[in-house]
């Protein structure tokens, strides 16, 4: 029994079925992607500061691969700095990020079309990361599983149902669903909002997934519009999702100086949603109690990380190694006091 039905959740179904599990029920309280995954930016990237979380998303990168246009567009990932100390962070990570293997490399940003970049005192790339539609993906690897004989079950809570193992990967609601089962999870949901605005005329159709280093404001293109979002400067912790109009105006004002063929766009939407963040910005996956697993507080990272999760997830779920080492993401690490946060959380 599977609680959850966003991409993580969907992942997990999709490669138990893949390994001929039977009898597996995939459930969500609400609908398929109805939660945090259909509000998510969609953003794709290896780009993380610390290994565990690098080597997850390489793992992941291959599925949206495989999955393409137009659930997946390769556009890249690009990160710009605006001073020489945030220049040396971008260039200390990249290293170890080459070191395991993702090919970052310099790039000069006034080849993107539109894009402002004299006062850009450096930039690098990742041309295998990109963006994806995450409801679409969502959808897709369900529709995979219930080919495969998952069933799916939506506005049904799995507290309710029969389970020899439940799964729990149900995001910011993971802690009120191990709560049940006599299991305390570390994650605070913290809101978090995006935008989309436009349209904007001319925006190429490689625009990549653009960051400022310092300040964490981005943008990608969806459509016709750009999709804003970034590290609010004071964290709202709390489960209320509201959009923050004056965060919205900030937005655009960054938007036009970074990217002037957009200024004076018009908001389209707004909307908000919860992150499920652990003290380190690192999920928690394993076994938690007996005939309890959970996969959650990815930090924001659930979509883009849910095919490895759901791989490994699946393989240790039949008594197998998993491709990933799942180590750095057990329960037990808060208890021993492990302390290597991931501090790229955008």
């Amino acid at each position: 029994m599977i609680a959850g039905a966003g991409a993580v959740g969907a992942s997990i179904a999709y490669h138990l079925a893949e390994r001929g599990a039977r009898d597996v029920v995939l459930t969500d309280r609400g609908m398929v992607a109805g939660g945090a995954t259909g509000k998510a930016m969609g953003g794709v990237r290896q780009q993380f500061s610390t290994e565990a979380e690098v080597r997850l998303a390489q793992a992941s990168v291959r599925l949206f691969k495989q999955l393409g246009p137009p659930l997946f567009e390769q556009v890249g990932y690009l990160f710009l700095a605006t001073t020489d100390r945030g220049l040396a962070e971008l260039q200390e990570r990249a290293q170890l990020q080459r070191e395991l293997g993702v090919p970052v490399e310099q790039t000069d940003p006034s080849a993107v079309g539109g894009l402002r970049s004299d006062d850009v005192v450096g930039a690098v790339i990742c041309r295998e990361d990109g963006v994806a539609d995450p409801a679409g993906v969502t959808r897709e690897l369900v529709r995979r599983a219930a080919e495969r004989g998952v069933e799916v079950r939506e506005q049904t809570d799995a507290l309710s149902l029969e389970a020899g193992t439940l799964v729990i990967a149900c995001g910011a609601g993971s802690p009120e669903a191990a709560g049940a089962r006599g299991v305390e999870l570390p994650i605070r949901p913290l809101v978090r909002q995006l935008v989309d605005a436009g349209p904007v005329r001319g925006l190429p159709a490689e625009l990549p997934m653009t960051i400022e280093s310092e300040t964490g404001f981005h943008f990608r293109r969806a459509g016709a519009c750009l999709r804003l979002a970034m590290v609010e400067p004071a964290p709202r912790w709390g489960e209320r999702e509201e959009v923050d109009q004056g965060l919205v105006a900030d937005w655009l004002d960054r938007l036009a100086h970074r990217y002037p063929p957009a200024a004076g766009a018009a908001v389209q939407r707004a909307w908000a949603g919860l992150y499920d963040m652990t003290p380190d910005a690192h999920p928690i996956i394993g076994s938690v109690a007996d005939g309890v697993y959970v996969a959650c507080g990815f930090s924001g990272h659930g979509f883009m990380q849910a095919p490895a999760a759901g791989a490994a997830v699946a393989a240790e779920l039949f008594g197998e190694e998993p491709e990933i080492d799942l180590a750095p993401y057990r329960l037990e690490r808060f208890a021993a006091g492990a302390n290597l946060p991931e501090t790229v959380v955008l």
